[in-house]
């Protein structure tokens, strides 16, 4: 077994025992009690990843959470191991607003404006012309400017003073760090959700001011018809990834409908839908 299937097994193991639980019925915790697809594919599942389930129940905002964090970690690990493919200085981090970084600075300045600077009937004119901007995705990887040093280390391609004066990615030029991916965290999926998700992305397309960030979506949720309702499509979100779709792959083979299996195979073949372990790679790229 090579590092990193040893890390995303560990990855499972940490989400079985503190985050899945058992409900009535023997109802995997991510399961929808409604539908008997995903209660099916769940139990499945839980025993394909064949780990011991958490004991206690975990309440739906507090497996949320603790899914981005171990998200979150999982990719920083690996993505630590990549540094010599995507070399940079580089920070992971959840629930910071875009507002700090450089694509969406002047965000900020809006805001300040619209709150101080405008009369009320205006301020609530122009807000419902551009929504909701101010994104808090769950999980942002950041990568920190160059200093003139670390840009000249193979030979002196700038000067103190020299140009160029405007880039970003230079740090005399700006102190703020430039968002590389923003990664929305689903541990299941409804439909309000699905919006959610689609909503956020868009925002940060159109509010950009320089290249636009990684958007991903990773989820825990079992039902083909769900995954696919944020998956299929493009112009929004990158891609969406499953953190155990080489076991889901096998179980709706085993217990999924005909349709099911369509969907996830249209949605893998269609490059939609990725594992957890492909991530970290295409985040370096």
């Amino acid at each position: 077994m090579d590092k990193l299937e040893r890390m995303r097994r560990e990855f499972h193991k940490k989400i079985c025992t503190t985050l899945i639980y058992m409900k009535r019925d023997n109802i995997p915790s991510m399961a929808d009690v409604a539908s008997e697809g995903s209660k099916n594919i769940s139990r499945a599942l839980v025993r394909e990843l064949d780990f011991a389930i958490s004991k206690g129940k975990t309440e739906g905002q507090t497996a949320g959470k603790g899914f981005e964090d171990l998200t979150k970690d999982f990719l920083e690990k690996v993505f630590d191991y990549l540094r010599h493919v995507r070399p940079g200085q580089w920070r992971f981090s959840v629930h910071e607003e875009i507002s700090a970084f450089t694509q969406y600075k002047h965000l900020a300045e809006l805001t300040h404006i619209l709150k101080t600077g405008v009369e009320k009937n205006a301020r609530t004119d122009l807000k419902s012309v551009l929504g909701d901007y101010l994104v808090t995705p769950d999980i942002v990887i950041l990568r920190k400017p160059l200093s003139d040093k670390e840009v000249n280390q193979k030979t002196r391609l700038i000067s103190p003073s020299g140009k160029p004066h405007l880039t970003p990615l230079r740090k005399i030029n700006s102190e703020s760090e430039i968002l590389h991916a923003s990664i929305s965290c689903k541990w299941t999926i409804r439909s309000d959700r699905a919006q959610n998700a689609r909503t956020e992305a868009l925002n940060l397309i159109r509010n950009r001011k320089g290249n636009t960030p990684h958007i991903a979506v990773v989820t825990a949720e079992p039902l083909p018809s769900r995954i696919a309702s944020i998956a299929l499509g493009t112009g929004d979100v990158d891609c969406v990834y499953h953190f155990a779709l080489h076991e889901l792959q096998k179980v709706v083979k085993k217990v999924g409908n005909e349709t099911e299996q369509e969907q996830l195979d249209m949605m893998v073949n269609g490059r939609r839908l990725r594992d957890i372990d492909d991530l970290p790679f295409d985040l370096a790229t």
